[in-house]
Parts: C-alpha cells; sequence; structure tokens
C-alpha cells in the first residue's frame, strides 16, 4: 500500500462519512475531471509535505478541504450603535455572509464606558459602541446565536464581551456548549503593534487562562484566543516576522496556561490564528503553509501534545488593510482579490475581505458588497476551491515554504534565549525588528524600488466621489442617555455588591469568567467592571 492509499484509508474516509464533499464529482469548465489531491508522479511526497489533514499539515487542516465545505465567509463591521450594526450584519448575512465578525469602537476596545471623559469624541467611530448587556443584546437582535458563528475582535476587556455573549445566548435560549465563534483575546500583540491594552501582564494572562479554563468545560467550540499576527504585519513586519512573532507569542499563551495547570490537550484544540494577506502572492501562499507545519511541530515535539487537534492551526484570514491606497480606490479591488486568493490557496479556515473604501472610510454597504462577491467568485467560480493545496509541489511555493519555516525558526530560537516573547517584548526587541523592516519598506517606496500602483506609479489627477457613510454625531449623547437610563433603573446595591466581590476575587485567585457572566447580568457595565479591575491590577505602562 502506497503513502496516498493510506492516507485515503485511515485520513480521508472517516472526513467523507462524516462530511460528504459539496459535489459528487469536481470538473473543469472541460470536463477534465480534478482529483481531491495530487502528489508526485511517482513515488510519496516528502514527509514534510504529506497530505492534507495529516501531520505536519503543510496542505491543509482537514483531508478534502474546500470540497467539503468553503471557508468561512466573514466580514468584519461594526460601527455607531448596536441597532446600526445590526442592520449591517443582517445586510451582509442576506447577501451570502456566512459568519460574523464584530468591530468595537475605541472606548470598548479598552475598557471605557460612553460617558467617560476617556471617550470623548470616539464612540462609535471605528466600531460599534457596547458598554452594556443591553447593547449586545440589541446587536444580535434576531440572528440566532446557535446558527451562526461570531467572531469579536476584542483583547484587554475579551473576557468580558464573551460574558455578555454568554449572557444573551441564555437570553435567546441558547446554551453555552452550542456557541460557536472566536475572540481575539490576544494581549502580547496589542504590547507589540496595537495600543489597545489596559492591566500589567500578569493579570492580563491571568484572564486568558481564565477563559481557557471555562471554555473547556463549558463553551467547548468556541475559539478562546486568536493569536493575531495581522496587526504585526500592519505595523510594518515582514511575512517571516509575522510568522516568527505570531507563534513566540502563541508559544508564550500555551506556557501560561501550563503554569496554571492546564493539560495541553485541554486548551489547545481551542486555539486559533489570525493573519495578513498581503500583494506578494507567492510568498503569502508558502506563508500560511510553513505557519502550519511549524506550529504542528511546537505542539507535538515541543509541548508533548498527544490529540492531533492540538497540532493543528487553524486561521481566520484578513487582506492587507494597510496595503489599501487613497488613490484609485477602485484598484484596491484588484488588490484584495489578489491577496484573498493567496489565503484560499494557503488554506484559510475563514476569510475576511476589506472594501475598496477603507484606506478613506468605513465602508458602505454597497462597498462591502463587492467585498463579499469577491469572496464568492473565488468560491463558486475560480475553481480553486475543487482541490486541496494546489501549489504543492510548485518548485517556487516548496522553496519559499521552505525558507520562510527555517528563517521564522531563527527568529524564534532568538526569543526563547531572551526569555520567550514577554521578554523580548519588555525589552522592544520585537518592536523594534518590526519598526526597522516598516521603515526598509518605506525607503523603498520613496526610492520607488517597490512600486505602489497609484500611489508612486501610474498616477492620476482625480476627485473622489465615493458615496460616504456617516456617524450621526448625535449618537454618542444617545449612546450616553441609555447609559443614564439604565443607571436609573437598575438595582444600585446589586451593582455595588457584585463590584466588592470583583473587587475581592481579581485579589484571589478564583477563575473570574462566572463572576464576569454574573456582573453583566447584574447590569454592571464595561467601564464598571474594567475600572474595579483597574483599581486592583492597575495599568500597563511600556518601559521602552
Amino acid at each position: 500500500m502506497n503513502a496516498k492509499e493510506r492516507w485515503e484509508r485511515e485520513s480521508l474516509a472517516a472526513t467523507l462519512k462524516k462530511n460528504p464533499e459539496r459535489k459528487p464529482a469536481f470538473e473543469t469548465s472541460s470536463g477534465i475531471p480534478l482529483e481531491r489531491v495530487y502528489g508526485p508522479l511517482s513515488g510519496d511526497p516528502p514527509a514534510n509535505v504529506g497530505f492534507p489533514g495529516e501531520y505536519p499539515f503543510t496542505r491543509g487542516v482537514q483531508p478534502t478541504m474546500y470540497r467539503g465545505r468553503f471557508w468561512t465567509m466573514r466580514q468584519y463591521a461594526g460601527y455607531a450603535t448596536a441597532e446600526e450594526s445590526n442592520r449591517r450584519y443582517k445586510f451582509l448575512l442576506a447577501q451570502g455572509q456566512t459568519g460574523i465578525s464584530v468591530a468595537f469602537d475605541l472606548p470598548t476596545q479598552i475598557g471605557y464606558d460612553p460617558d467617560d471623559p476617556m471617550a470623548l469624541g470616539e464612540v462609535g467611530k471605528v466600531g460599534v459602541s457596547i458598554p452594556t448587556l443591553d447593547d449586545m443584546a440589541r446587536l444580535f437582535d434576531g440572528i440566532p446565536l446557535h446558527k451562526v458563528s461570531t467572531s469579536m475582535t476584542i483583547n484587554a476587556p475579551a473576557s468580558v464581551m464573551l460574558a455578555m455573549y454568554i449572557a444573551v445566548g441564555k437570553r435567546q435560549g441558547v446554551e453555552p456548549g452550542k456557541l460557536r465563534g472566536t475572540i481575539q483575546n490576544d494581549i502580547l500583540k496589542e504590547y507589540i503593534a496595537r495600543g489597545t491594552y489596559i492591566f500589567p501582564p500578569a493579570p492580563s494572562m491571568r484572564l486568558i487562562t481564565d477563559v481557557f479554563r471555562y471554555c473547556k468545560t463549558e463553551v467547548p467550540e468556541w475559539n478562546t484566543i486568536s493569536i493575531s499576527g495581522y496587526h504585526i504585519r500592519e505595523a510594518g513586519s515582514t511575512a517571516v516576522q509575522e510568522v516568527a512573532f505570531t507563534l513566540a507569542n502563541g508559544i508564550a499563551y500555551v506556557q501560561a496556561a501550563l503554569r496554571a495547570g492546564l493539560e495541553v490537550d485541554d486548551f489547545a484544540p481551542q486555539l486559533a490564528f489570525f493573519f495578513n494577506a498581503h500583494n506578494q502572492f507567492l510568498e503569502e501562499v508558502a506563508k500560511f503553509r510553513a505557519a502550519r507545519r511549524l506550529w504542528a511541530g511546537i505542539m507535538r515535539e515541543r509541548f508533548k501534545a498527544k490529540n492531533p487537534k492540538s497540532w493543528m492551526l487553524r486561521f481566520h484570514t484578513q487582506t492587507g488593510g494597510s496595503t489599501l491606497t487613497a488613490q484609485q480606490p477602485e484598484v484596491n479591488v484588484a488588490r484584495v482579490t489578489i491577496q484573498a486568493l493567496a489565503a484560499v490557496l494557503g488554506g484559510t479556515q475563514s476569510l475576511h475581505t476589506n472594501c475598496m473604501d477603507e484606506a478613506l472610510q468605513l465602508p458602505t454597504e454597497s462597498a462591502a458588497r463587492v467585498a463579499l462577491r469577491t469572496q464568492q467568485m473565488l468560491a463558486f467560480e475560480s475553481g480553486v476551491a475543487d482541490t486541496a493545496d494546489p501549489l504543492a509541489g510548485s518548485y517556487a511555493v516548496e522553496a519559499l515554504t521552505d525558507e520562510i519555516e527555517r528563517r521564522a525558526m531563527e527568529y524564534i530560537a532568538q526569543i526563547d534565549e531572551m526569555g520567550g516573547a514577554l521578554a523580548a517584548i519588555e525589552r522592544g526587541f520585537i518592536q523594534n525588528e518590526i519598526q526597522d523592516a516598516a521603515y526598509r519598506y518605506q525607503k523603498a517606496v520613496e526610492a520607488k524600488e517597490q512600486i505602489v500602483v497609484g500611489v508612486n506609479e501610474f498616477t492620476v489627477e482625480e476627485e473622489l466621489k465615493l458615496e460616504r457613510l456617516r456617524v450621526d454625531p448625535a449618537m454618542e449623547q444617545n449612546q450616553c442617555d441609555k447609559l443614564a437610563a439604565l443607571r436609573a433603573r437598575r438595582d444600585p446595591a446589586r451593582v455595588s455588591e457584585l463590584r466588592t466581590r470583583l473587587e475581592t476575587a481579581a485579589r484571589g485567585s478564583e477563575n473570574l469568567m462566572p463572576l464576569l457572566i454574573a456582573c453583566v447580568e447584574g447590569d454592571v457595565t464595561l467601564g464598571e467592571i474594567c475600572g474595579t479591575l483597574r483599581g486592583v491590577w492597575g495599568e500597563y505602562r511600556p518601559t521602552i
């Protein structure tokens, strides 16, 4: 029995029994049959390439990949109030989106209520304002949580947003065990590249491992963290650095969970990742393949995980926001298509395609529809989803995969020598490497060594006449009024009791998730919860 026959018997058969393929047969427009997976004309594939659905997962995490089902089409959206964002989600779902991705405004991301002086002028501007459980309920009004998968891009207060989501599920009659989705919950990349942190590292990591432990038993279908390379790349890193620094952060989270007393196979299957997709097409495809192979080895060899699901790097991809141009914005449709194709050929599990107007403003409905249609065109018209890892065996792609893996491992070894990701962050090593890469790229653009179409070459004089999405300035005051009404009708004694319990628990070591759920159900606001925790733990201040 050759390797392919063994794969078909041991891996493929079980998958087909559980999840049949989309069609009984796949073929090209000329009637040429397409195999599930292709390999060498003679002999077996190299061990570090292998077959999809098997260690080291270079070729994907499922034996049939998109022949079984397409990636989740998850468009990132959210602005102004819960009601307005709810309308956008329903619009996207009606257009064929298959998952929800929530963008929160800056006050929510850093744990402030809309009426806090720190929130002035920022409420609802770059995402939706969600200070209370009632807001979260309005956000998902008419959207059955047991039928949709939801991703929430939230980090420092991720545990609070998850508590609200669980509570909304209860209101809908959906048990936590039936909820599916992801919270980003990745504080290390906030220290590195994004800045929406609240608490110092130790209590931040405690919140993360509390989520790991709670979801293991109570919300087993939930991805407890989305370890993010996206923002590292947006800050200016190279593809190699994106892989290396993301996986180094992943190692730190695994180590923190082990120190907290968790067994690796109890939480590792619920880890997820989030990567960027940029313009250098072949490098991007190779990057995803290299990241999967690296993580599989790290989990099996370094952390001795036994469950194959613990070895799998499952990831969401977003096309590169920093690559979009305000000049000739229609060209962004082509950029996004190339980037999305790289993500699909690289084996992503879910995908957001940026809108052509995002370099200028929040996306309009028409721009969001074009972005979603880009994914649908790739899925239903291009044929690239009809065979697994179709670029495997390409001399260029395999060589790039090997080289990205090698260079990323060199970075990870260097970070290990420093004492791990957190130590490297505190020394400024990771930040400086990203800043140097960003500087080199900008110098190359200015010297026209790197051409950006419409920016430093192929420019035109134009008057932009795009449809505009405007956030009503009165919305901020309306949010403050809703908050005042909530505070007037709730039970102040109950709120005081819950905040006191939270303060005591934060000084101890109990898992905070059950208490956070009780707090949001008792109408304690996001700002009050985070304010209580700030009083115990303080705030993070960079030392470099």
